[in-house]
């Protein structure tokens, strides 16, 4: 038996009410605790593709580095001091210290990874490793 009110599962409603008004809100809290920002990643035959969104941050604090299979993207943004002294109405942007990290796999080529910064955008291309041919042989059995 299941507890209903006015016809309507309490569960189900607290549920709803946590999807739609405070899932939202604790997305931006977390996103304000832990700033970061978004990336797309890709892949064709050749190369895996990664482009980050990190606007207003300069290029000098921009880090990339390749550790074993993970790939780490970090970044610093800073605030300028003079808006410090302005009385804000208003705060959404985040400043501090950003970062993502990706596990690429043991295919790719680290020697040969590039990377470019333009107008706030960073541009990843991971080069895949040739597949290397595996060679079969039939063992007998004694």
């Amino acid at each position: 038996m299941t507890l209903k009110l006015y016809g309507k599962d309490p569960l189900k409603m607290f549920e709803d009410v946590f999807n739609e008004r405070l899932t939202p809100f604790f997305s931006n809290v977390g996103s304000m605790i832990t700033p970061t920002f978004k990336v797309d990643i890709s892949e064709d035959e050749k190369s895996f593709y990664l482009s980050a969104d990190i606007p207003g941050v300069k290029k000098e604090d921009v880090k990339v580095t390749m550790e074993d299979d993970v790939l780490c993207i970090s970044a610093l943004r800073t605030q300028e001091e003079e808006e410090k002294s302005k009385n804000f109405h208003r705060v959404e942007r985040s400043w501090g210290s950003l970062s993502r990290s990706f596990n690429m796999g043991g295919n790719v080529d680290t020697e040969h990874i590039q990377a470019s910064y333009d107008n706030g955008v960073l541009k990843i291309v991971v080069p895949k490793l040739e597949a290397v041919e595996k060679k079969s042989k039939e063992i007998s059995v004694s």
